[in-house]
């Protein structure tokens, strides 16, 4: 049976993004079972009962019928609210990659739409909702970092401002774990594959990742972690060192240990500190007298 609504799609701003999209269905004509026939009716009204499926959540169905109707628009004055309309739907139907798309075609085409800055948003909530396990690769957290930033930098007052920073916040914790975890890998894999016998590549693997991590990272939560793991590896780099390179290393790890505690007073950690820093020093003493 065919049924007649009066549907007034005007508020759509959510509650935390202020999303605002300004839309009207009026008499619409749709029968609930009875998609097949929408499909083959003409392409207004199928704009239409997109609009309508829309509104009453069947997302994936108003991907459809819009995917299907949106080059029919293009250019006229529903054009840039279909496009913007096919990102939604195809992001409340979860299907991250395709409303990331989207989004990113309409406010490359619509530099200056009233849904632009709405588009930037949602295009870099796409991203960030695809984000990878921190063990996996990182190139699509990469990219929702940027797309938050480029947000930021275009509409630094904007609705959007203080979420898209803490979604950087967030990101960038998400790339210092996989740093951490690449760190922590080099270390546990030691002398693993004989990979140690000329010096030790995977301590020294595990001390230039750590590093770089604080350096890229200087405030994040995981510098304690990193710091006495530089310290551990440089020590462990120290052990399995030939002869020659022994002493040097051994005073690199005391030195190690007096930056580590100088910054970490209370650390935790402090005990195996010190006695890493103790035995440190008995073997750069042993290795002096060798020396004299």
């Amino acid at each position: 049976m065919v049924s007649l609504h009066l549907i007034n799609y005007v508020n759509m701003r959510n509650s935390n993004s202020g999303l605002f999209l300004g839309v009207v269905i009026s008499l619409l004509l749709y029968s609930c079972g009875d998609y097949n026939k929408i499909m083959k009716a003409d392409y207004s009204y199928r704009y239409e009962a997109a609009k309508q499926y829309y509104a009453d959540g069947q997302y994936t169905k108003a991907v459809v019928l819009l995917q299907d109707v949106i080059s029919v628009l293009k250019g006229t004055d529903k054009g840039e609210e279909s496009l913007f309309l096919l990102g939604m739907s195809a992001y409340k139907a979860r299907d991250y990659e395709a409303s990331g798309n989207f989004f990113k075609k309409y406010f490359q085409t619509y530099t200056k739409g009233l849904y632009t800055e709405d588009a930037r948003y949602y295009n870099a909530m796409s991203l960030y909702n695809s984000i990878p396990e921190p063990k996996l690769d990182q190139t699509g957290t990469y990219e929702a970092v940027t797309a938050f930033q480029n947000l930021l930098d275009l509409y630094p007052t904007g609705i959007y401002a203080k979420e898209s920073q803490d979604k950087i916040f967030k990101l960038q914790d998400r790339l210092v774990e996989k740093e951490y975890l690449s760190a922590k890998t080099y270390f546990d894999l030691g002398s693993y594959f004989g990979n140690c016998s000329y010096g030790g590549s995977n301590y020294e693997a595990c001390i230039i990742t750590a590093e770089n991590a604080l350096r890229e990272y200087p405030y994040t939560s995981r510098r304690e972690e990193f710091a006495i793991m530089i310290l551990r590896a440089k020590y462990q780099l120290a052990l399995h060192s030939i002869k020659a390179k022994e002493l040097e290393r051994m005073e690199a790890t005391t030195e190690e240990y007096y930056a580590f505690a100088n910054e970490f007073p209370e650390s935790k950690y402090l005990d195996e500190a010190k006695a890493i820093f103790d035995n440190a020093t008995k073997r750069t003493k042993k290795n002096n007298k060798r020396i004299i």
